[in-house]
């Protein structure tokens, strides 16, 4: 099985670093090509990648091409491409906003389509991937593309209406997640930890209550309950972040991000 990446930007480097890692393909067979060597060349040697000359050849050696660039860059790199792609290979974009409509339009309404929103954490293969296909992706070859997503995390498809919420829910909380870890580590710094002993404390902690959801049958709001004692701490510190604004502070953050959208 040969994957070609048409760019090799930050996510491009996370799901390839997420691929090698899970060990399920051949690094040698990852084909990589971007506008600006000097920038992924280092990346590409490090992780025993084969880099090519140029768009044209990731199509031509690769049987799913991740299409992982910026919109304003799509038009004229499918335009570029599209002779070379085929109903045998699959186009995996993960180019935010770009409708399998558009690109279909781009490519061939007979070409095998996968539109996907990663996040960063496939890098270490706990990313999960939206994803929605084509009418022409079917059968084996959607079969290997959901194997492909799944070796970098995990994966779930959702109508293309409903990627906007996911790809902010995904691609934007790591960074709210980090900003929470580090305010928790800095409060154990406040009562006498050091800084290092109370971010592994608090990572440890978000990090096993993320996989408890995961695993458990019961909501997150459930699990809340699970908690908190009568009387104890965890309840009385709960009700004063909710006093000054834990909660409604996440959804406007969520909000803003949508109503400049």
């Amino acid at each position: 099985m040969n994957i070609g990446f048409i760019g090799v930007g930050n996510m491009a480097k996370a799901i390839i670093k997420g691929m090698v890692a899970s060990k399920s393909f051949d690094s040698n067979n990852i084909f990589v090509h971007s506008r600006n060597k000097q920038k992924y060349e280092k990346f590409a040697n490090e992780y025993n990648l084969t880099s090519v000359d140029n768009n044209v050849e990731v199509v031509d050696k690769s049987d799913f091409v991740f299409l992982a660039i910026t919109p304003n860059a799509v038009q004229d790199i499918l335009s570029e491409v599209r002779e070379h792609l085929s109903n045998d290979k699959v186009l995996i974009s993960i180019v935010s906003g770009l409708t399998i409509d558009r690109l279909e339009e781009l490519t061939s309404y007979d070409q095998p389509i996968l539109r996907t929103l990663p996040n960063i954490n496939s890098s270490i293969c706990e990313g999960l991937t939206v994803y929605k296909n084509n009418k022409n992706l079917s059968g084996d070859l959607r079969d290997k593309s959901i194997e492909i997503l799944n070796s970098f995390g995990s994966s779930l498809e959702l109508p293309e209406t409903n990627f906007d919420i996911a790809g902010i829910l995904g691609g934007c909380t790591p960074a709210y997640a980090y900003l929470f870890v580090d305010s928790l580590s800095r409060v154990g710094v406040k009562y006498g930890l050091t800084k290092d002993q109370a971010t592994k404390i608090a990572a440890k902690a978000v990090l096993g209550s993320s996989k408890m959801v995961m695993e458990s049958d019961e909501t997150p709001y459930s699990l809340i309950d699970d908690v908190c004692s009568p009387g104890g701490d965890t309840i009385k510190g709960l009700l004063s972040m909710e006093e000054h604004g834990f909660q409604k502070s996440i959804t406007k953050g969520i909000d803003s991000i949508i109503k400049d959208d």
